[in-house]
């Protein structure tokens, strides 16, 4: 079957009404009995350009019993700015006819038809073109080309995809002037479909764009239950992944909405806390009776985001729409000037010839006058008037004559520049130089259409208006768009007002710009840019916690932990204070962290040196004491030798707490637990000296022991120094091997608003050595002490070493548990505390008695009260 004889056939399958029959054999005998085309306008010329245009909106009810040829139902609702199309169509095919320069020998002539918006109408239009049965026609032969090489449409994606999928086997080629769809970019799916409109990917990359640059994250979006609609918002999602932008909600609006529907897709927009609502809905009725119902809801607290199907569209933008829809900023094509299509479009007049040539006009004339043309029962029953004939089309005044936005306009009219410059480009081949059957060039009288597509894939050239064109690979052209604002003018009327432009194309830098100063913001915002978030930005010094079950853009703002800052406002993620810093108290800066340790310029440092000082000066006055009355009984009775060394190790133990006091530094470090541990030993070694003395002196009971002959006072001091060197080599093998050093340490594991400076011990084995010496030497004085616990009690010597080492035993049992749990510098106040502590226990149970009877009591120091008994 030829090409003619498939198309005819696709036309009986898809055309509502249309019945086909094969008689005889032979391919070219059929009979096809075709519905005729709702209207069209038919120009002849060597090469015919088809055009669908949605003229009307409303197509009717399909036939569903195919048992007869019924008469042609007529499509509803016309559509001025549709027509205007139409017209730009035939206005550019009229410009280049009449140009010496672009196709002189050769005369373009035109086929258009209505697609009344319904796909299966414009595929029906479509078919009927390309075959050439525009008409109720019966034909016994198909010829080898179709009537219509090449079409210009449609303006919807959903049909524009439906017509290319059926024409595109065929390589039928189409040129879109509105179908936006970014499916249509697929060159392998649709390798002849081309557009003079860009793709809605750029338009989703441009409105991506705005939404972050004006912080818009919280936003709703609107979209209509088709291609174009649900590409466009697929596109936009895609685009915002990442950005931080999220959706509020997303509402689908029916193909045939109810009122219900309607409502309930107000109602989400009323009720939701995003004020930015983007809608990808095209300039149908259903769109304009969702914005009707947005303004009976009075929802004036919105700013519109709109594409670019309805961004300029006079009949949504109407007066009583502006108090909810006014300072919407949308995507519109590039719009351009058209020289001369202004008187073009207001030429017409209705008569006769005209009519016959254009069916459509007598709908426009009665649509704009309010009257009738000819006679009519309906009419004559109804209020309207006959038209006189004398009414004249005046340009802007309608929606058909308003030559101010010419965007869809200026698509028409560069594709049937871009078709001329395709058949241009092949006029001026010559022979050898052609790219079919070797090398031939087309014959511009039988075109092919793969022939227009090869040539259209190579078009480059400039409009009348100055702007360069081009289609890339997929068949697109370079994106522009002008972003538009609707204000309000003092008449009421809305103004779209250009306040940036947005560039783009394939494998180059996006261009954004966009006036600030120019803008007038919707949802009652004024001049202040809306703010549409679904949390508030946090603070500085917080950051977001994600609401659980929520978008990320729902969130709590919770305050950084310590030793971490955010210091700008919405931060994420709170940051890290580097080594030794710290975060200040609203969690906003990092601060040098302090230097914390026990100095003298303390409260406490300055009360622990008191009490050490005094301690010392205590001990040096029992020690003066002690030396003024040596010569007495009480002092020769206690061993003056051993009292003398007692006193000077206290003093040393009063002393060596001050050394814990300071700056540490490696000096004072190795100087203060070694001369801790040296001194408690000397002091402990002169009580166990003076322990042993005692008990040996009272339990040498047998006649013929002389024990005391072992503890001379020679004997006493090789003890006391042999005790004290033993803890002198445990404290020089700890210098030696690890000794203490100036260690920095934060409050709360290793890190905090203080840096501790104390004295790490070096060798946790050293130090236990010299505590656990000390506690040996304590054990063992306490032990001998108890068993002397007996002794006269007029020399009660023993039950007073006994209760001073219970004290010093408590004390640093207590130590233990304290030193460990304190914090920062209190740990050392801890050790100075159990120092001074003990040192005051044996000072107190040691010598405030004896210094109590020297002093105040002298008739007890005598020789003969302390043998009374």
């Amino acid at each position: 079957m030829s090409l003619c004889g498939w198309l005819w056939l696709l036309y009986c399958l898809h055309v509502p009404g249309s019945v086909c029959g094969l008689d005889g054999v032979g391919e070219g005998a059929c009979r096809l009995v075709a519905k005729p085309v709702s209207g069209t306008v038919y120009r002849a010329g060597d090469v015919v350009i088809g055009g669908l245009f949605p003229i009307h909106v409303e197509a009717p009810l399909p036939e569903q019993e195919f048992r007869s040829i019924k008469g042609n139902s007529t499509c509803t609702i016309f559509k001025q700015r549709a027509y205007r199309w139409l017209q730009t169509m035939i206005f550019a095919v009229e410009e280049i006819n009449r140009d010496p320069a672009l196709l002189p020998n050769l005369t373009l002539g035109f086929l258009a038809a209505d697609t009344c918006r319904s796909e299966g109408t414009t595929l029906g239009a479509a078919l009927a073109m390309v075959t050439g049965k525009e008409a109720s026609v019966v034909g016994t032969e198909c010829g080898t080309t179709p009537e219509v090489p090449v079409i210009i449409g449609d303006a919807r994606s959903s049909a524009s995809i439906v017509v290319a999928q059926t024409l595109g086997p065929f390589d039928l080629p189409m040129v879109s002037y509105l179908a936006t769809c970014t499916c249509l970019s697929d060159n392998w799916r649709y390798p002849s479909f081309f557009r003079t409109v860009p793709s809605d990917a750029f338009q989703a990359r441009g409105m991506a764009k705005l939404l972050r640059l004006l912080r818009w994250v919280w936003v709703g979006l609107v979209s209509e239950d088709d291609d174009y609609g649900k590409f466009g918002v697929q596109l936009l999602l895609q685009e915002l992944q990442g950005s931080g932008v999220c959706v509020a909600y997303s509402e689908v609006l029916p193909k045939v909405p109810s009122k219900r529907q309607i409502r309930h897709i107000a109602d989400t927009i009323r009720g939701s806390t995003a004020r930015v609502v983007v809608a990808f809905v095209g300039f149908t009725g259903h769109s304009g009776a969702l914005m009707e119902e947005v303004v009976r809801q009075n929802i004036t607290d919105k700013q519109w985001i709109a594409s670019e199907a309805w961004v300029t569209y006079s009949t949504i933008a109407a007066p009583k729409n502006l108090q909810s829809l006014a300072g919407t900023i949308g995507f519109a094509l590039k719009k351009a000037d058209i020289l001369g299509l202004g008187p073009f479009l207001t030429r017409l007049h209705p008569d006769g010839d005209y009519q016959k040539f254009d069916p459509f006009l007598r709908e426009l004339w009665e649509e704009m006058f309010g009257c009738s043309l000819g006679v009519d029962l309906s009419v004559t029953l109804s209020s309207r008037r006959q038209c006189t004939g004398s009414e004249v089309i005046r340009e802007g005044e309608s929606q058909y004559a308003d030559v101010s936005q010419l965007r869809a306009s200026y698509n028409v009219y560069k594709a049937v520049y871009a078709i001329a410059y395709a058949i241009q480009d092949m006029v001026a081949c010559r022979p050898g130089d052609g790219v079919f059957n070797g090398g031939q060039c087309p014959d511009i009288r039988k075109l092919q259409p793969s022939q227009i597509v090869h040539y259209l894939r190579g078009v480059n050239f400039s409009t009348p208006v100055g702007e360069s064109f081009h289609f890339d690979m997929n068949g697109d052209p370079p994106a522009s768009y002008d972003i538009i604002n609707w204000h309000v003018t003092p008449e009421g009327t809305a103004e779209f007002v250009q306040v940036g432009q947005f560039l783009s194309s394939e494998g180059s830098d996006d261009q954004f710009h966009i006036d600030m100063d120019k803008v007038v913001w919707g949802g009652g915002s004024g001049d202040e840019v809306p703010v549409s978030v679904c949390s508030a930005d946090c603070p500085p010094g917080t950051r977001h916690a994600v609401q659980k079950g929520k978008p990320e853009c729902c969130f709590d703002c919770l305050s950084c932990a310590e030793g971490e800052i955010s210091n700008t406002t919405g931060s994420v993620e709170c940051i890290r204070c580097p080594e030794r810093f710290w975060s200040n108290p609203d969690r906003t800066a990092c601060i040098p962290q302090l230097v914390d340790f026990l100095s003298y310029s303390d409260t406490m440092g300055v009360i622990l040196s008191v009490i050490s000082v005094s301690g010392a000066t205590l001990t040096a006055g029992a020690l003066a004491t002690f030396l003024y009355h040596r010569h007495t009984a009480l002092v020769k009775a206690n061993n003056s030798e051993l009292s003398f060394l007692l006193l000077l190790s206290l003093k040393l133990c009063f002393l060596c707490a001050l050394v814990f006091i300071g700056r540490p530094k490696p000096w004072t470090c190795m100087l203060r637990h070694t001369l801790f541990g040296i001194s408690f030993v000397f002091c402990i070694s002169c009580l166990l000296s003076r322990t042993v003395v005692v008990l040996v002196a009272f339990r040498a009971t047998l006649p013929g022991e002389n024990l005391m002959r072992y503890f001379s006072p020679t004997q006493q001091r090789m003890g006391i120094s042999l005790c004290t060197l033993i803890q002198v080599l445990i404290c020089v093998l700890w210098l030696a091997l690890a000794p203490p050093r100036p260690a920095e340490r934060g409050d709360r594991e290793g890190r905090g608003p203080r840096v501790v400076l104390e004295c790490e011990v070096g060798s946790v084995v050293g130090f236990s050595l010299v505590l656990g010496y000390i506690g040996l030497l304590a054990s063992l004085c306490l032990l001998l002490a108890f068993l002397a616990r007996k002794l006269p009690d007029n020399f009660n010597e023993a039950k007073l070493i006994t209760f001073s080492m219970l004290i010093f035993c408590a004390v640093w049992i207590s130590f233990i548990p304290a030193y460990v749990s304190s914090p920062g510098k209190y740990t050392v106040a801890v050790e100075i505390f159990a120092i001074l502590a003990s040192s005051f226990g044996l000072l107190f149970c040691l010598f405030a008695p004896k210094c109590y009877i020297i002093l105040l009591r002298p008739e007890r120091n005598t020789k003969k009260h302390m043998m009374s008994k």
